[in-house]
């Protein structure tokens, strides 16, 4: 049993929820709302914390994942009046820099990659493959859009027009996220959205994150050498590392390496 002793302050706190992986893959060990919500609502909840840290280190992925897991972090913040700080490692590209972006303030390594504000959708095309082995391809639809970018049917220019008016509204979601997020902080006169990526320093000078700085650091400096950490993240059951689970990662884990190599890492 804890007793607690009056007119004793207390050490403050600060929540740290470990946001590392691509967003919102098959894998168990993809970051998606559903999973991240308790965990979240916890960091938050728990002990009154002064601020709640944001450790990432991720290459991105679902766009409609990392809005879900921003949005709730944003929304925790506002309604607790719990200021928010993300500290990247290796990398916050794409929908992890968009996680980042939810921060109130964000910090990162001298390495750390940063960026990738853009779209991307891949696919592969097979009907020649087919066609060469003697396969005849069969699809039957009601709607004409119902087969779109089919990989084992020739490559359609209206449904490529119709992908990049998709992909282009989705960018405009990411572009008007970041404006709102990071706001005056942003060079105005760089263009940020073209996908590109930067290190540390150039992703400061364009606005992009706050400074370089580590967590541990950067907190005690700002509330004291004793301040505590509790920390937060995704645990994974046991029984997850066999059978159909674990094939399930083992396909997922090569997806999100290929993911993470796109940034050198």
């Amino acid at each position: 049993m804890k007793f607690s002793l009056p007119f004793v302050k207390k050490q403050p706190s600060v929540a740290v929820i470990r946001l590392s992986g691509a967003i919102g893959m098959a894998g168990r060990g993809s970051l998606n709302d559903t999973t991240l919500a308790p965990v979240i609502e916890k960091a938050f909840r728990k002990g009154k914390p002064v601020a709640v840290a944001l450790e990432i280190n991720s290459p991105g992925g679902s766009p409609v994942q990392s809005s879900l897991i921003g949005a709730r972090i944003r929304r925790l913040s506002q309604e607790l009046e719990i200021p928010i700080i993300a500290f990247v490692e290796d990398v916050a590209a794409s929908g992890g820099y968009w996680l980042a972006a939810a921060a109130d303030e964000i910090w990162a390594d001298d390495s750390s990659v940063l960026g990738s504000i853009g779209v991307i959708s891949s696919g592969f095309g097979a009907h020649v493959f087919l066609a060469r082995q003697g396969f005849e391809r069969r699809v039957h639809t009601a709607g004409q859009s119902k087969s779109m970018l089919d990989p084992f049917a020739p490559e359609k220019k209206e449904d490529v027009a119709r992908l990049e008016r998709l992909l282009h509204d989705i960018h405009e979601n990411f572009i008007a996220h970041v404006k709102a997020r990071r706001g005056d902080k942003l060079d105005q006169s760089a263009d940020l959205f073209t996908g590109e990526v930067w290190l540390a320093r150039r992703a400061h000078e364009l606005g992009l994150i706050d400074g370089v700085a580590h967590l541990k650091p950067k907190l005690q400096e700002r509330f004291g050498e004793k301040v505590k950490f509790r920390r937060y993240g995704v645990k994974k059951p046991i029984w997850s590392r066999f059978g159909a689970a674990l094939a399930q990662d083992a396909v997922a884990g090569l997806e999100e390496r290929a993911a993470y190599a796109r940034f050198g890492l």
